[in-house]
């Protein structure tokens, strides 16, 4: 992997991550971290192009992190392409990738946790996948306190770690802001995930419900539906036309707390999870937002497609800290 001209500086320890992040805020230089679990796509480079854009330095992360898998076989299973990232990264113009192994950062003795409580983190994703969010909190507190980052940039598909990762950040007075970006979409409407490749022909035409039934969400929401059961109820109905998607949950929640809403008084968020075949996916969108998405990512839409949600495009997030 050291044999790319222009690779970035590849950091394998804490150590060596913390002794570059302070040579560069010795010289005045602003650093970007970008948490990532490898097997990058184009959903990453976009985070990456937008840390570039507001730091001077940016450090993208590559860990699959063990202590937030809760099945040794997901963990196995979760896609592994070290040499073709670091070639992403380098024609990003990332300036180093802290590469570190399961024993760099949970050595000999290792006997630290960090836990998020409330509902942001018992709740959905919490509820499905116990202990997941201890693991994600953990791993993220290293990272921010090892990089010393300005900020760190995250995806809004993850809207309920993101959620968690606000919390931990301001609870623990780490410094760094959390910026939320906003999701990136393949031309199907499909959410990006590093998990898609798993994904069949016939699952992935399946598994376009979801987005499907978010947008059906959306247009009730549009239409003046408030109640928060309703609106789930929407999405599900969608997802229950592709008879293999098992749904987990669909649920509309408050955008910070993660309480269930029965009804929406404001901005909510709506969030499902499903599985198809072996693969787990997850897909969200913000309701009430003054600058909602259209359904145009959807495949079949009618609305214009913007700016925003063009093939390969986004679907906007609730808030994007400046």
């Amino acid at each position: 992997m050291h044999d790319l001209a222009d690779a970035p500086r590849v950091l394998a320890t804490p150590g060596a991550l913390r002794l570059q992040s302070e040579r560069w805020r010795a010289a005045g230089l602003s650093v970007a971290l970008v948490p990532t679990m490898g097997a990058l796509h184009a959903g990453h480079r976009s985070l990456i192009a937008r840390a570039g854009s507001e730091c001077d330095r940016v450090v993208v992360s590559i860990f699959v992190n063990p202590a937030q898998f809760t099945s040794g076989d997901d963990l196995a299973r979760y896609p592994r392409t070290l040499r073709a990232d670091l070639a992403m990264l380098a024609a990003e113009g990332v300036h180093a990738a802290f590469v570190p192994d399961a024993a760099a950062m949970y050595g000999a003795g290792f006997a630290t946790g960090v836990q998020v409580g409330g509902a942001v983190t018992s709740t959905l994703e919490g509820a499905f996948r116990p202990g997941h969010f201890d693991g994600v909190a953990l791993v993220v507190a290293k990272l921010l306190i090892t990089a010393r980052a300005d900020r760190a940039y995250f995806g809004e598909k993850d809207a309920q770690q993101c959620a968690v990762v606000r919390r931990l950040a301001q609870d623990l007075d780490t410094g760094t802001e959390i910026v939320v970006c906003p999701t990136v979409r393949d031309a199907d409407g499909l959410a990006l995930s590093s998990r898609n490749v798993h994904l069949s022909a016939a699952e992935r035409a399946q598994a376009l419900a979801l987005p499907e039934g978010l947008a059906a969400a959306a247009r009730r929401f549009a239409a003046g539906e408030r109640s928060g059961p309703a609106l789930a109820a929407a999405a599900a109905a969608v997802a229950a036309g592709s008879p293999d998607l098992v749904l987990e949950y669909v649920a509309v929640v408050d955008e910070e707390s993660f309480e269930p809403l029965d009804e929406v008084g404001g901005r909510a968020r709506i969030l499902v999870a499903a599985r198809i075949g072996a693969t787990r996916l997850i897909d969200t969108l913000c309701l009430g937002a003054a600058d909602a998405p259209t359904t145009a990512f959807v495949v079949g839409a009618t609305s214009p497609v913007g700016p925003d949600v063009a093939p390969a495009g986004r679907s906007r997030p609730c808030s994007v800290p400046s």
